[in-house]
């Protein structure tokens, strides 16, 4: 990584190349609008079809050229103003590998544990890290499982002493607040804190590059890793598997690129300095109600702003492998988890007037509050352009203007500004997907991984389908989410739906009714008044008719697996396994024995928080006793915000 001073100037001639490509682009394609639009005249509906478009285009541009940027930092191997994960470091930080989870499966959450702890192990740098599963599960049962399957881990791994389980009583705060709590009990006694989710699993070659990383850059809070999906058996996994990990890595790399040392935390799968942290990430409650005021949801931008705030650098780094995933197995278990984002993230409007938040932390709550309001955006725009097309073919074109007119006022054609301008929009969604399918196919290694060449096309022209169709129901419930937030509808905190579960037909026709419903309607007035404009309008009306019949299907794991069995969305992970995939699915295989023969429950005696207290007792690296915060600490976390 460059000095301070060199990584500012890169840094301002990047954005500033980025931001005025982006501006440049969207000018262009407005004005070619503005040309179609204006020219049989200029009406308040085309006014508001304008502003809506620009708004738009300049949203899917900066994901466009975005990839345009990663492509070619791919091209290249990597940035050389990025972090180095391949510096030679002897290793001294301690850090602390944390698992907040909540009402989780416990087989699956000691599984991904134990295939990442046994590589750690491999690495022989083991000795540098401890393992907290930090447990917010408020069903007895599922409690009962979680300490049975730590016990058995420490077991099957000899982890006593070095892995750790503590349930919290009180659950205040969801995932942030149980970091928070740890942090203040025994956050002090740790250089790092490495962050997974419950479906998590990392390489221990990639928690030692990171934690090494971290001890390499004095100046880093926090570094974010890309996680690679994997393990999807339904066919809306599989599929969304596959775009994930085609397309995520050149859009990944094209972040770091302009963002440098002021880039994002996703929440998971990254490591953070915990000094910095805890002295200035403590999250605020903000006045009012939920949902829009209370507890914040998605903490992890906040924690990311607040980080750089500070004086602290965030990065992504895109070239690190071996961090992975899972995701949502069907469209409404994905549209669910999507409305708890969408809260958090409209929440982040009323932090954009905090005092000295950097101006690229500002742009990420923008951008995460965009990524949900540019659906109702989208669904306005369809509408007030299918009300505009409508009122013209109904009223028709005006010949004489009032008043007198010695020659009629011909209409105006401009088909072939309007085809470039949907040339130029098709292109600017397609050509990031072009991009990542010529690196992978450029790329012997990874070209196999994906089913080789042939397979590669079809699946990338299947997911492309998929997309389309699937586009006009998120546009449906993302608009709903946004409605319903602005509203005042608050979502409760359930755990996240993972796993294998297929749809049935009615509960999709709950969710996705209405959306066939408007799509019928929609369609047959359109083809009935204007059936030129019907056309246009396939793609979207053919996601909305079919939008039952699509949620049900892809949710099956027999579609999936026969897509498997015809070598279509094939990924690397899946073609050639890593050894902790391997490992993941060995340690599935076996259950968690909760009970011995006499029907006891099988953990050792001590408490868990006890068992963390004794452990913690026997050294400090930061004089901190027992990792206990100090009163200035702790009213460190509290003020962070208001200054």
């Amino acid at each position: 990584m460059s000095d301070a001073k060199t990584l500012r100037r890169t840094a301002l001639w990047r954005r500033t190349l980025y931001f005025a490509l982006v501006i440049l682009s969207t000018l262009a394609a407005s004005y070619l609008m503005a040309d179609v639009l204006r020219a049989n005249g200029f009406t308040a509906i085309e006014m508001a079809i304008f502003a809506l478009f620009t708004i738009s285009f300049a949203w899917i541009s900066t994901s466009f050229w975005t990839a345009t940027v990663g492509f070619l930092v791919r091209l290249v191997g990597r940035d050389p103003a990025g972090l180095d994960p391949t510096r030679p470091v002897d290793l001294t930080a301690r850090t602390a590998i944390i698992m907040p989870i909540y009402n989780e499966d416990p087989d699956r959450v000691f599984a991904g544990l134990e295939a990442s702890w046994r590589s750690l192990q491999g690495t022989g740098e083991d000795r540098h890290f401890d393992l907290f599963v930090l447990s917010d599960t408020r069903k007895p049962e599922i409690a009962q499982a979680e300490e049975a399957g730590w016990a058995a881990l420490c077991r099957r791994v000899g982890g006593e002493g070095r892995i750790f389980y503590r349930r919290r009583e009180d659950n205040t705060g969801r995932k942030a607040g149980n970091i928070a709590d740890f942090l203040r009990q025994w956050g002090a006694a740790y250089d790092h804190m490495l962050v997974l989710d419950a479906d998590s699993v990392m390489s221990g070659d990639t928690m030692v590059a990171l934690s090494k990383l971290m001890q390499d850059n004095p100046g880093t809070g926090i570094i974010q890793t890309l996680p690679a999906p994997v393990n999807q058996e339904t066919l809306f996994g599989r599929i969304l598997q596959f775009g994930s990990r085609l397309y995520g890595p050149a859009l990944a790399s094209g972040l770091s690129w302009w963002q440098l040392g002021e880039g994002n935390y996703w929440g998971h799968n990254a490591i953070i300095r915990t000094g910095a942290f805890i002295e200035h990430c403590g999250l605020p409650v903000l006045s009012g109600q939920a949902p829009l005021g209370g507890e914040i949801l998605s903490h992890d931008f906040v924690e990311a702003a607040l980080m750089r705030r500070a004086g602290w650098q965030v990065w992504i780094v895109p070239e690190l492998g071996g961090s992975f995933e899972e995701l949502p197995p069907n469209s409404i278990d994905y549209a669910v988890r999507d409305r708890r984002w969408c809260q958090g993230n409209l929440q982040h409007l009323r932090l954009l007037p905090t005092r000295g938040l950097h101006p690229l932390s500002r742009l990420h709550l923008i951008m995460g509050v965009l990524g949900y309001v540019s659906s109702p955006l989208w669904l306005l725009l369809l509408t007030l352009s299918t009300v505009d097309i409508l009122h013209q073919t109904v009223t028709g074109h005006s010949y004489f203007q009032p008043g007198y007119n010695l020659f009629p006022d011909w209409p105006v054609s401009k088909m072939a500004e309007t085809i470039s301008l949907f040339g130029v929009t098709i292109a600017i969604l397609l050509l990031p997907k072009l991009y990542s399918l010529i690196l992978t196919v450029a790329d012997p290694t990874l070209r196999r991984g994906f089913g080789g060449a042939g397979k590669l096309w079809g699946s990338a022209f299947l997911e492309l389908l998929f997309s389309m169709l699937l586009a006009p129901a998120m546009m449906l419930f993302h608009t709903h989410f946004v409605v319903a937030t602005l509203m005042g509808r608050s979502v409760t905190w359930n755990a996240q739906a993972r796993g294998e579960r297929g749809l049935s037909f009615r509960e999709a026709l709950g969710r996705n009714g209405l959306h066939v419903a408007l799509g019928l309607a929609w369609g047959a007035l359109v083809l009935n008044v204007a059936p030129d404009f019907f056309w246009w309008l396939v793609p979207v009306i053919t996601g909305l008719v079919l939008s039952v019949w699509l949620t049900v299907w892809t949710s099956r794991t027999d579609a999936g697996q026969a897509a498997r069995r015809a070598g279509l969305f094939l990924t690397p992970e899946e073609t050639d396994p890593p050894a902790e995939l391997r490992r993941l699915a060995a340690a599935e295989a076996e259950p968690i024995p909760d009970m011995d023969a006499a029907g006891i429950l099988r953990v050792p005696p001590t408490r868990p928080s006890a068992i963390i207290e004794q452990s913690l007792t026997n050294w400090s690296p930061r004089g901190s006793g027992k990792g206990d915060l100090k009163n200035g600490q702790q009213s460190g976390i509290r003020e962070s915000w208001q200054s």
